[in-house]
């Protein structure tokens, strides 16, 4: 386990970031998001704001059908041992994906219902955290339904990948809340309150990335300007009530 002094390192590193994944979600769902993109001449409607024009595209509809539907089928546990069998299957994957990448060996596998394992002769915070925060069987579809894309026309090819990538996200993100709570030896390698800040962290970022490929009136750029404007903001407030 770990010493006093870097639990304690992990927990002053967690509290810092509360506030960054308070601020990207304030500005992930910030009515004003994107007024940059207006202004830049971008397409958006006069008096309209970027949420309120996004709810109308098929994007947004589609994604939604995909991610209430896996929902649905969630809470009614149809076939749950499979879904469940999937879920630690892309888990342990994405673990040996990100071991390889951190140049590492992976000489054991192991995925049952009751959870799986790999043996490993490196760790680090990426290659225990990265499955709450990868939806494995997201990318898997992106990269298919890409790799469809490049070898001919698939009727419908947009409004399928929006609606898989609404379902296996939700798929990722119900599963996800479903184990953490299930005594997790990832989460208390590196300190489970440290962890649980970046998994929420590297979330909210990831759909705000997933929003900026999925909307043309919203851009890194975009959202970056917001973000910097509500962390100055918050700055400001802190400094104010200080002094």
């Amino acid at each position: 386990g770990l010493g006093w002094l870097s639990r304690t390192v992990r927990i002053l590193f967690g509290l810092a970031l509360l506030p960054l994944g308070a601020i990207t979600t304030v500005t992930l769902f910030d009515p004003q998001l994107g007024a940059i993109g207006a202004a830049a001449g971008a397409s958006a409607e006069v008096g309209t704001s970027f949420w309120q024009q996004f709810w109308r595209t098929n994007a947004f509809l589609y994604f939604s059908v995909g991610f209430i539907l896996n929902v649905g089928w969630f809470f009614t546990r149809l076939f749950q041992p499979g879904f469940l069998y999937l879920y630690v299957l892309g888990h342990e994957l994405t673990h040996v994906i990100f071991v390889y990448a951190c140049l590492g060996r992976v000489s054991g596998f192991r995925v049952n219902l009751d959870g799986g394992h790999i043996v490993t002769n490196k760790s680090n915070i990426l290659i225990a955290l990265s499955p709450y925060f990868i939806p494995f069987w997201s990318v898997v579809i992106f990269i298919l339904m890409t790799i469809i894309g490049l070898l001919g026309s698939l009727p419908h090819h947009e409004k399928i990948l929006f609606a898989m990538m609404g379902a296996t996200w939700s798929f990722h993100l119900l599963w996800t809340l479903w184990i953490i709570p299930r005594d997790q030896p990832d989460l208390k390698e590196n300190g489970t309150f440290f962890s649980l800040s970046l998994i929420y962290l590297s979330n909210v970022l990831l759909l705000s990335a997933l929003l900026c490929l999925a909307s043309p009136e919203l851009t890194w750029r975009h959202f970056v300007y917001n973000w910097a404007n509500n962390f100055m903001d918050t700055i400001t407030s802190v400094s104010g009530t200080l002094d």
